[in-house]
């Protein structure tokens, strides 16, 4: 089973595997920007999400403080 390759058009760095029909970059350098790339993607994804539930639980205890201050006026 030999590798063959052909060149992707438009992309000097990636080629398909003619076998598997997939697209391999053969750059290092590219792969791992490529990757930095993608963990800063996801590490900005998690920040945004952590801020949404910080957000929410403020919107509850507010809604709690809230309920609170209408219980009191009717006492």
């Amino acid at each position: 089973m030999s590798k063959e390759y052909l060149k992707v058009e438009g992309f000097e760095s990636l080629v398909r595997d003619t076998n598997s029909n997939a697209i391999i970059q053969r750059d290092k350098t590219e792969y791992q920007l490529y990757m930095k790339r993608a963990q800063a993607r996801e590490s900005q994804g998690d920040q945004i999400r952590s801020a949404v539930k910080d957000i929410n639980n403020l919107k509850t205890e507010l809604r709690e403080i809230k309920d609170l201050i209408k219980g009191i006026g009717k006492n």
